[in-house]
C-alpha cells in the first residue's frame, strides 16, 4: 500500500512574480509608502527584492533569524544570528518586513518586535499566512493550511542532492 500524495500549496516563480506584484499595489493602495524594506533571511530575501523592486524602494537590509531548521522542525524560540542588521539607522523610518510566510508566526513577531524596539514605523508582508500564526502580517497574498512548495527550495539545497546522490552510488 502506497501512501497519497500530500496535498501542497505550489508556488510557481509565475505565481511569485503575481504574488509580489499584487502585494506592492495593497501596499501602495493602502498609503503606506516604506524608505526601508527588510527581509527575514533567508525565505524572505527574494520576495523583498522583488516588493522593493514593485515600490521603487532601492533601500534595502536583511534580518537573520532561524527557528525552522527542516521541514516540519523547529528550535524552541527564533533566534537572531548574524551577520546583524544595522537597527540604529531604521529608528523613525517607516520599514515593510518581508517574509515568505507567517506559519506559526513567531519568527515575524520576534521582527517586527525587534524593529519597533529600535523606532521604526513597521509594516509586515508575507506571500502566505497560516491559521497558526501567532501574528497576523499586514498584507498577505494568500491564506492557507497546507504546506508549501516555494521555487526556489522544494528541491532543497544542491548538497542535499549531491549527499543523496553519494548515498546511491555507494
Amino acid at each position: 500500500m502506497t501512501d497519497a500524495p500530500v496535498e501542497r500549496e505550489r508556488l510557481t516563480w509565475d505565481g511569485f512574480g503575481e504574488a509580489c506584484r499584487d502585494l506592492a499595489r495593497a501596499i501602495l493602495a493602502d498609503g503606506f509608502v516604506p524608505e526601508v524594506v527588510v527581509a527575514i533571511a533567508r525565505g524572505g530575501l527574494l520576495p523583498a527584492g522583488a516588493i522593493a523592486y514593485g515600490l521603487g524602494v532601492k533601500n534595502c537590509g536583511a534580518i537573520n533569524v532561524e527557528f525552522y531548521t527542516g521541514i516540519g522542525t523547529v528550535l524552541d524560540a527564533p533566534a537572531v544570528l548574524p551577520p546583524e542588521l544595522d537597527m540604529s539607522y531604521l529608528g523613525g523610518r517607516r520599514v515593510l518586513l518581508v517574509d515568505d510566510v507567517a506559519d506559526s508566526g513567531r519568527t515575524l513577531d520576534l521582527a517586527v518586535g525587534l524593529l519597533r524596539d529600535r523606532g521604526a514605523d513597521v509594516r509586515s508582508v508575507t506571500i502566505f499566512t497560516k491559521p497558526t500564526t501567532v501574528i497576523d502580517p499586514d498584507y498577505s497574498w494568500k491564506a492557507t493550511s497546507l504546506w508549501i512548495d516555494f521555487p526556489w527550495s522544494f528541491q532543497g539545497s544542491v548538497v542535499e542532492e549531491d549527499s543523496r546522490a553519494v548515498e546511491r552510488s555507494a
